[in-house]
Order: C-alpha cells, then sequence, then structure tokens
C-alpha cells in the first residue's frame, strides 16, 4: 500500500478515536462539565477534507493562491463576491492615458506574521522574482516595476493591458527578507493564517495570523486532510470532518447532522476540436496536427446543437451542473448571446446534408467523398466524469451519422494527440484572458493552449482592443463581441471552436451549524475555491 494512503489512513483513524473518546457518555457531572468546557474551546477550529495539495508547495511565485485563498500570504487588490474589483494591500491604483504605467498604493500598516512591515520593497522583489521564473504566473507584459517611495509602486508594461489588473489580484506579496529556496514549504506573509504543519500527503495545519490587517477569522486553527473522495466521505460519516468536497455521485447519501452546499462554477467540461486540416501546420516537436473530419464546420456545428446538455447534467452530474455554451458563462465579460438551442437533431441532420454528407454505404456513419465522419476523442482515463460525458455525447451524435470513438489515456499520451484529435478539456477563470489562452491564434499549440489551432483575425481584433482598452469595464464589449458580434466568433453561433457540454457545480459536505458564507462562483479545481472567503467561515448560533 501507498505510504501516502496509510498516512491518511492512520490519520483518519487517529481522528475517529479521540472525537469517540471526547464524546463517550459519563455519570459523572464533573466530567460533563469539563467536556462541555473543551466542546467551547474548539469552536474556533476546523477540520476541512480537500483532495489534493499544491505540488509546488505555498509559493505564489509558482502559482499558489490562484485558485482560491493564498491562506499565508495577502494580495494588493481582490475581488468581492460579485467578483468586482476592490482593494486588499492597495489603498488604490491609477492607470495612465495609454494604459501602460499602473500607479499602486499600499497600507502602512501591514506586517508579514513575523513581525516585520510589508513595503513597496517586497512588493517589487515579489513581481521581480515572478516575471522572471518560468512558471505558470504570466507576467511577460511587465517591462519594469518601480518603488517611488515606501507605499507607492509603479509597473511599466510593454503595451496596454486591461487583464493586468488580474496580476494585481492573483500575485501574493512574499517577504523578501525570508525568501529562500525553502519558502515553498516554508511560507511567511501577511495573510489571515500562517503555517503551523505540513506533512505531505496529509494534511496541513494553520491557525490564524495575529498580525493579519484585515477582518479577523472566526477559525483559529484550521486542519486540511488530502483525502481522496471515498476516504473524505468516510472521514464525515465518521464524524471526523467538518467540511469535505463531494463528488455529485454522493449527493444522496445522507449524512446524519450534515448538509449538501452546492456552488455555481465555470468548471467547465468541453469538446476541444482540431480546426485545421491535418498537415496544415508543421510543428517542430513533429507532433501531428489537424483532422479532415473535425475541421469542417459542419461537424462541429452538428455535434454542439445535437448535444442535449440537461440530459448530461441529469445523467452523468446527478443534476448538479448548468449548460456550457462558453468558458466564461455568466461572468462579467460573458456574452448571452451564445446561448443555443440543444438537442436539436433536425437541424443537426440538415446542416450535415447542406455540407454535402451522406451515407453513402449503408453503414450508418455519413460519408463526404472519400472521407468518413469518424473521429477520436480522448479524455483522462481518471476521470470518471469526463469518460461518462465522452460516453453520452458519442451516443448522442451516433443517430447523425456521426462515428466518435472514445479513448481514455494519461495527460502524457494525450499531449502528444491533442493537436489531431478532439480532447474533452475543462478551464474555468476569474480573467478574461483566458479567452485567449483557448482562442487566440497566437496562442495556438502553445502548452494546452489552442490546441486545435483555431484562428479567426476578428476574434483577434477583438482581443486586442480589449487588452488595450483602459479599464475592465471598457474591455467588456470587446470580450463579448469576440464569442460573438452577430456575424462572427468563436463559439457556437460563430466558428464552434469547441462544444461546450456543462458548468459542474461544486458540492461540499458540511456540518449542519456551519456556515461558509456567500461563495462567488468557483473557478477551475474542486476544493480550494471554497477558501476564498475563508475569513467569512464561522458556526452559526
Amino acid at each position: 500500500m501507498n505510504k501516502k494512503y496509510i498516512g491518511a489512513f492512520g490519520l483518519l483513524t487517529l481522528l475517529v478515536v479521540l472525537i469517540v473518546a471526547c464524546s463517550s457518555p459519563t455519570n459523572d457531572a464533573g466530567n460533563k462539565t469539563a467536556n462541555n468546557t473543551a466542546a467551547q474551546e474548539v469552536r474556533d477550529e476546523l477540520v476541512v477534507a480537500f483532495g489534493s495539495e499544491p505540488d509546488a508547495g505555498f509559493d505564489p511565485i509558482t502559482g499558489w493562491g490562484r485558485y482560491g485563498s493564498p491562506l499565508f500570504q495577502s494580495t494588493l487588490l481582490a475581488r468581492d463576491d460579485d467578483l468586482n474589483i476592490v482593494n486588499d494591500l492597495a489603498t488604490g491604483y491609477e492607470v495612465n492615458d495609454d494604459g501602460t504605467v499602473w500607479t499602486v498604493t499600499i497600507r502602512d500598516d501591514v506586517k508579514f506574521s513575523d513581525g516585520e512591515p510589508l513595503t513597496a520593497e517586497d512588493v517589487k522583489f515579489t513581481f521581480d522574482k515572478a516575471a522572471n521564473s518560468a512558471s505558470v504566473v504570466d507576467l511577460n507584459i511587465l517591462e519594469k516595476v518601480e518603488v517611488l517611495d515606501d507605499t507607492t509602486i509603479q509597473f511599466t508594461l510593454s503595451s496596454p493591458q486591461s487583464t493586468f489588473v488580474n496580476s494585481l489580484v492573483a500575485t501574493a506579496i512574499v517577504p523578501q527578507h525570508a525568501y529562500d529556496e525553502s519558502y515553498a514549504e516554508k511560507p511567511l506573509g501577511s495573510g489571515p493564517y500562517k503555517l503551523v504543519q505540513w506533512d505531505k500527503g496529509q494534511q496541513l495545519i494553520v491557525e490564524a495570523n495575529p498580525e493579519y490587517y484585515g477582518k479577523q477569522p472566526y477559525f483559529k486553527k484550521l486542519t486540511f486532510l488530502f483525502l481522496s473522495e471515498d476516504a473524505a466521505f468516510a472521514a464525515a460519516q465518521a464524524g471526523t470532518v467538518d467540511i469535505t468536497y463531494i463528488p455529485a455521485a454522493f449527493s444522496n447519501k445522507k449524512v446524519p447532522g450534515m448538509k449538501i452546499e452546492t456552488v455555481k462554477t465555470v468548471d467547465n467540461r468541453g469538446i476541444a476540436f482540431p480546426v485545421v486540416k491535418a498537415g496544415a501546420v508543421t510543428r517542430e516537436d513533429g507532433l501531428p496536427v489537424g483532422n479532415d473530419v473535425t475541421a469542417d464546420p459542419a461537424i462541429r456545428h452538428a455535434i454542439d446543437i445535437a448535444v442535449d446538455r440537461k440530459a448530461l447534467i441529469d445523467g452523468v452530474l446527478e443534476g448538479y451542473g448548468s449548460p456550457a455554451y462558453t468558458s466564461a458563462d455568466g461572468l462579467p465579460w460573458w456574452n448571452p448571446e451564445t446561448v443555443i438551442a440543444d438537442a436539436d437533431m433536425d437541424g443537426a441532420r440538415k446542416l450535415l446534408a447542406d455540407a454535402g454528407w451522406k451515407d453513402e454505404d449503408g453503414d450508418g456513419v455519413l460519408d463526404k467523398g472519400s472521407l468518413k465522419a469518424e473521429f477520436t476523442l480522448n479524455y483522462p482515463a481518471n476521470d470518471v466524469i469526463r469518460q461518462s460525458l465522452a460516453i453520452a455525447v458519442a451516443d448522442m451524435v451516433k443517430p447523425l451519422g456521426i462515428k466518435i470513438n472514445i479513448e481514455g489515456g494519461s495527460w502524457d499520451v494525450i499531449t502528444n494527440k491533442m493537436h489531431s484529435e478532439a480532447v474533452l478539456m475543462g478551464w474555468g477563470s476569474h480573467n478574461p484572458y483566458e479567452m485567449i489562452n483557448i482562442y487566440g491564434s497566437e496562442n495556438a499549440g502553445i502548452d494546452f493552449n489552442n490546441t486545435g489551432y483555431y484562428s479567426n483575425k476578428t476574434v483577434d481584433d477583438y482581443f486586442q482592443k480589449a487588452l488595450h482598452a483602459k479599464s475592465e469595464e471598457d474591455a467588456l464589449e470587446f470580450w463579448k463581441k469576440a464569442q460573438w458580434d452577430g456575424t462572427t466568433g468563436f463559439t457556437s453561433k460563430g466558428d464552434a471552436a469547441w462544444a461546450w457540454l456543462v458548468n459542474i457545480d461544486h458540492l461540499y459536505l458540511l456540518k449542519d451549524n456551519l456556515d461558509i458564507g456567500k461563495q462567488r462562483i468557483h473557478v477551475h479545481g474542486h476544493g480550494w475555491p471554497a477558501t476564498d472567503n475563508i475569513v467569512d467561515w464561522k458556526w452559526s448560533e
């Protein structure tokens, strides 16, 4: 048995023993009083079961905190529950007329958890370090960072970029005086909590940071257990955790004293199609690019409108989800005109017939010349939901005469095929720049960005106008037009470069009297996004 699971099982067993011991009945009045007192004392502690820990540790330079509260650190700006930009460390910011110079002022009363003051020098150090590190933190646009005084920092960009505000939201500040090669394992910051203990693969223990400048968290101690879905649910049944993530498959299993909290998300799943013909692009690494079947817009459009998204939600997600039509459904930059009618089989058949697809040989699969309407759809083999979605979609489009061959594999295997075969992928972010990653022609074939080599000059122009807008608000019009402007766009009404399927609700099982506040729409990843408002978590009366 893997040592990781031995450790987790041992920890779970220990917790069960402790709780049983504390809750054992007694006839001794003195013991009852002592137990009641102890119960009151631990009301400011919480045990949380999540599935994963960050592989790279708790260093914002390498991406920690981008999908939930950074816990140990704080950021210049933040998003509130309605996704509006608000101050955190910052007291305000200004952008010059051409959008290339951002001047940020910060509070003068902030200390790191070791008592040292946080100044503009720490901000400069953090952004310089992040900009020069090869990680998920993309600051290529950043030309230089200057300290004007202890509380004023100036960021100069190589070109205007309205989405730079998201870098100020997502990049948590690290201390220059305490940052070294071991920082990821021993983080120190100005956030609401400080690290007490990290047993890799098992648990993380944190305590409230007494130096924190913001709202003091209700819970003074948090223990995060890193458990699989099955083990986390067993822990909930045993009463050893206060909150845990659960898959939709467990939603019909009742646990006494616990309730299910459902959170809407942009944690989406969709089919990324190769949209160019085979051999249209030659890669230096020699990987194949393009697919003659999915390069035909009629195939992509037919699949997109034939899919019954409600059936996918009911059948695969136990009813916990919403239809997906873009990667940004429900966010401020989403264009609601992208919604299409689902399960329009007649419309799909007409599209295919008008494009010249016919079943010439009577085998049930459409033909177009020597081309068969057949292709492979890949999914990660360890993901049951993606597997189920892939199978369901293949069944839905089979009556059209489109044959989808389902194939599960590791990401290492899928990576070698994702430019020439369809892949069931997932995205979801509070940053509109994600649309450029998925659809921008300049990102075609780079890592997992624009795997299908989609390109539309009008869409690219809208992206540039959105980036060059002076503010996020001014950019909204262009983000929406890139999706659909009435004539073209990357969504189903336009080029249908993807067939988006569902947004997966995030489900949490929590104690009846636990209040986790107003949860903003969650991003990709089940677990950590719930911690965005962790200072608001509390026991209800």
